[in-house]
Order: structure tokens, then sequence, then C-alpha cells
């Protein structure tokens, strides 16, 4: 007599260690909020933790540590199952990896950029990225034009010029950094001059000059042999037949007005 052998198939998982946890699901669902529904959903989310955690190394090599993204794919994670509704007929791996996958991103998107970079130009620097890495491959590794580029993505090559700047705003250069080829310690701030405070003096001079021009003659002759001349207040006094206290009194109210006025007029 043949023996009937019956061949049993295993549907096979996107991801080899998903657990079946679809009747905690159906329960937690059914279940009312409190300490034993919460009990639940934490067991369901540890035994999801290695898919997420896969997930979380798919991003590794990016400016940001494994462990920290574990920990963003771990609340993308919790937030799945807390959302999760199996009625819907849809696999729980299949619900979960986008929302895991999106926290990751989120978390580089508002956490990672050296500069604000508004969402728009975010998004413009991630699809002027991923068509440089396709074109470069197609093109044997000429790296592509912005009219490629703007072929490429659709987008106007105003918009891919505003991409690629971008991608220098992801990380930013510490100014004591080393430059490359540098064998001295010699930084880019080394290469920025220090202030020049001759710039102030000219503001100042010329912020003073129709102030000058209106004061009388011989307050404006007084000041010129002070400072301009470099002459003594003795001499000066000598000069013009009066006393040196005259001569002091009269440059320090004059300075004084005139820094008055030049202060008013800023304000």
């Amino acid at each position: 007599m043949a023996t009937a052998i019956t061949v049993r198939t295993h549907r096979r998982h996107p991801h080899d260690d998903a657990p079946d946890t679809m009747d905690d699901f159906r329960r937690i669902i059914a279940m009312p909020d409190g300490p034993e529904k919460d009990e639940l959903r934490q067991r369901v989310v540890r035994a999801w933790i290695p898919m997420a955690e896969r997930l979380a190394r798919q991003f590794r090599n990016r400016g940001e540590s494994v462990e920290d993204l574990q920990q963003v794919a771990l609340l993308g994670l919790v937030k799945a199952v807390k959302r999760y509704d199996p009625d819907r007929g849809t696999a729980f791996e299949s619900f979960a990896v986008p929302t895991i996958v999106g926290e990751v991103k989120r978390h580089f998107r508002d956490h990672m950029w050296g500069l604000h970079v508004p969402r728009r130009v975010q998004n413009l620097r991630n699809r002027v990225r991923a068509a440089t890495h396709e074109l470069t491959r197609s093109l044997d590794g000429r790296g592509p034009s912005v009219a490629d580029l703007a072929r490429h993505t659709g987008l106007t090559e105003e918009e891919v010029l505003v991409g690629l700047e971008a991608m220098e705003s992801f990380t930013t250069l510490s100014l004591d950094a080393e430059l490359p080829g540098a064998e001295d310690g010699y930084s880019l701030a080394d290469t920025l001059r220090s202030p020049e405070h001759g710039f102030d003096l000219v503001v100042d001079r010329e912020s003073l000059k129709p102030k000058l021009r209106d004061l009388p003659e011989r307050e404006r002759n007084i000041l010129y042999m002070r400072f301009f001349c470099d002459m003594t207040q003795s001499r000066i006094a000598d000069q013009l037949g009066i006393s040196q206290m005259h001569v002091s009194r009269l440059i320090s109210r004059t300075c004084t007005r005139l820094r008055r006025q030049v202060l008013q007029e800023a304000a």
C-alpha cells in the first residue's frame, strides 16, 4: 500500500527571526488600557528587537554611532507596536519596517545636520545625492554635471545647485582642524586674518567730518592744531592769545558735543 506523504510548506518571513506575535497583538487590541496591556506590549517589543537593531545597522558609518541608531530604531519599534492593528490584514513586519526606518531617517534629518537646513532643501540634497551615486556608476566613474543631474531627477538646474550646496552642510569643519597636507599643525583658523581695527577709525572719521565742518572757526582750529598738528595746549594758547586752561575747557567741551551728536545720529 502506498504511503501518502504530506509535504508541509512554511511561509518564509521577510526577517528570518520574525517571531509569531499575532495572537499577542489581537489580545492587545481587545484589552483595556492598564498595566497588563502595557506589559504585553513590552513583551512584543522585546520579541522584535533583533529586527529593529538590524535595520539600525543599515545606517552605520554615517556619522552616528550604531548604539545611538539602535536606540532610535527601538523608539520606532515602540511606536509601531502601539499603532499596529492586526485586523487590517497586514503583517506586522510590513508595517513596522517603514515606521522604524522613517524614525531613523527623521533622526538624521533633525539632529545630524551641522547647519540648520530647511526640510525642502534636505529633500533636494537627498535626491541629488542619490542621483550622483547612480550616474557615477552609469557614466564609467565620471562625475555627472549639473545638467545630467537635472535630467535624471526632473529638478531644475537651480534646484540641483541648491541640493549640491546642501551636501556640504551636513557636517561642519572645525577651525582647529589641520588642513590636508599640512605637517606642522597648520589649521583653517591660521588662514583667517585678525580683525582690522583701522576700519573702525575710518567709520568714526567719516562720521565726524560733517560735524567738524559745522563747528565755530576757533574751535575747529583748536582741534586741528591739537589732533592733526600735535601741538600742546600751551602752544595753542600762546598762538591764540588765551590761557592754557581755556584751551583745555574748549577741547573737552567740543569733543563731548561731537561725541554726543555722533551717538545720537547712530541711534
